[in-house]
């Protein structure tokens, strides 16, 4: 009877605690019902938090990693474009050891121009990467058929130069200062006189002219030092053939590489709050990075998510509509020069732009009739679905496309955002323009380009560009000194068509 009367109770209280349990669980709230008050359970998407007289008793670790997780993923898309061009000039410099204000790399071959995310493979490259924090820079600027600028960490145009410069091509003399110099003291020095608002800048010319000689005689009137010192003439290094990456390193080294910049550059006012963001996680200014295995594992969720995030709105950007109605073609840049206006900062615009490109200038951002260059981009096919490297596609291009310099269509993988790496060794392998004289043109002047894992019967394979495993892909076409017609879009594309699988060689 005692054993039997046990057995009674314990299976009572088994009973009771079941059924606070359940009522426990009935109780929890989700997070939208939450009063915050007095005693509650409340659900997270992170954890349950307990709430008992107002204090939180359960989940504040949690809390706390939540707070620092959506602070990194955050900090991610904000940083990505200073991220990104501190990396490509460390890996650039590295790979051709060309440090130093005087040193300019030449990229014109497949391998060299392969290193730069989304570079151009129809002009040569000119780049060079230096700093002023130790004194303002003064160059002397040849005269020709030059595009280019100086750019701050942000990859912002501090100033044009060539045809869309305030030099409109004829050359002149420029110096830059930094963002702790006054520029009035160098008043008289030089024609133009800018400032940056980083110390980190960038110099990057593209050479238009067609002539032979062109980027000799433009490299022997190049000069260019500090403003307190002799000028010297560019030093251009060229013909290396080296393959290189430009894209920005992922997981710890990103923010490892953030630190750096952070610790080098003044802190903007529109950017104070994304430094407190980031002291929690182990990036401060004036200590070193030394992230503790808890703030590394939440960095390394957080870049990833980040990136993720990027990516959704490359894909699809909710901030921009097709330029053309009832197609797939986004024209290029969504945000100012300036990359903010009188009440916010264009976070995600310009972010999505810095993680599939790099550099913007007044003739990228703001291109008017007969200067600058556009750029336009698709990543779906005529029905609306994702292009993929495993079919193969076609896209005619209309006959008297409106430049009056030239178009071209370069091939880039998702992954990496650099000119797309199929097997082949020439520029012609994943780039086609409207120079080249190889091309089969239909009898109405247009011409058809395929892009796909398999060549169609019959088509010039100068007219074919290869796409392999699933390495996912999109071109920019670009638009040379474009004309009214693209402006007020007489000029359209239409959409990629679905090649049949009949049609395509085995």
């Amino acid at each position: 009877m005692k054993t039997s009367t046990h057995i009674k109770q314990f299976a009572l209280g088994l009973a009771i605690l079941g059924a606070n349990n359940i009522a426990n669980a009935q109780n929890v709230l989700p997070l939208s019902d939450a009063s915050l008050i007095g005693n509650e359970q409340i659900e997270t998407p992170y954890t349950n938090v307990s709430l008992d007289n107002n204090y939180i008793t359960e989940g504040s670790e949690a809390l706390f990693d939540a707070m620092d997780f959506q602070r990194g993923s955050q900090a991610y898309i904000w940083a990505t474009p200073i991220v990104s061009m501190k990396s490509w000039g460390i890996n650039e410099d590295a790979a051709y050891a060309a440090a130093g204000l005087e040193n300019f790399v030449v990229l014109q071959s497949l391998k060299e121009k392969r290193g730069v995310v989304t570079g151009n493979l129809t002009t040569p490259y000119i780049f060079t990467f230096s700093n002023l924090q130790d004194g303002a820079v003064k160059v002397e600027y040849p005269k020709g058929m030059t595009a280019g600028g100086f750019l701050d960490l942000w990859q912002r145009p501090i100033a044009d130069l060539g045809l869309t410069g305030p030099d409109k091509g004829q050359g002149g003399s420029y110096i830059v200062v930094g963002p702790n110099d006054d520029p009035l003291k160098y008043k008289g020095q030089a024609d133009f006189i800018y400032q940056s608002e980083t110390n980190n800048f960038f110099i990057g010319l593209r050479i238009l002219s067609t002539e032979k000689d062109a980027i000799k005689s433009f490299n022997k009137n190049l000069k260019l030092g500090k403003v307190d010192a002799p000028l010297k003439t560019a030093n251009f290094i060229e013909g290396k053939d080296k393959e290189w990456s430009g894209t920005s390193p992922r997981g710890i080294e990103f923010w490892a590489l953030l630190h750096e910049i952070i610790n080098e550059e003044p802190v903007r006012e529109e950017d104070k709050a994304w430094i407190a963001m980031l002291k929690p996680l182990g990036l401060e200014i004036g200590k070193p990075f030394a992230p503790t295995p808890r703030q590394e594992k939440i960095l390394l969720e957080a870049h990833n998510m980040g990136e993720l995030m990027l990516r959704n709105l490359q894909t699809n950007p909710r901030f921009s509509a097709p330029y053309w109605e009832n197609t797939s073609w986004y024209k290029s840049f969504d945000f100012t020069i300036e990359q903010k206006n009188e009440t916010m900062v264009y976070l995600d615009e310009r972010a999505v732009w810095f993680y599939e490109a790099v550099s913007s200038t007044k003739g990228m951002v703001n291109p008017t009739p007969g200067f600058g260059q556009v750029y336009m981009t698709s990543k779906r096919d005529e029905n609306g679905d994702l292009l993929r490297a495993d079919k193969t596609y076609k896209l005619t291009i209309p006959a008297d496309v409106p430049v009056e310099q030239f178009w071209s269509v370069t091939l880039y993988s998702e992954n990496t955002r650099r000119p797309y790496d199929n097997g082949g060794d020439k520029i012609e392998d994943i780039g086609i323009n409207s120079r080249r004289t190889d091309l089969d043109v239909n009898k109405d002047g247009s011409i058809d380009v395929y892009i796909g894992s398999k060549k169609p019967k019959g088509v010039n394979s100068s007219n074919y560009l290869k796409t392999v495993d699933n390495n996912g892909w999109f071109i920019y076409f670009r638009l040379y000194a474009p004309k009214q017609a693209f402006f007020d879009k007489t000029f359209q594309l239409s959409d990629w068509e679905v090649v049949d699988e009949s049609q395509l060689t085995k």
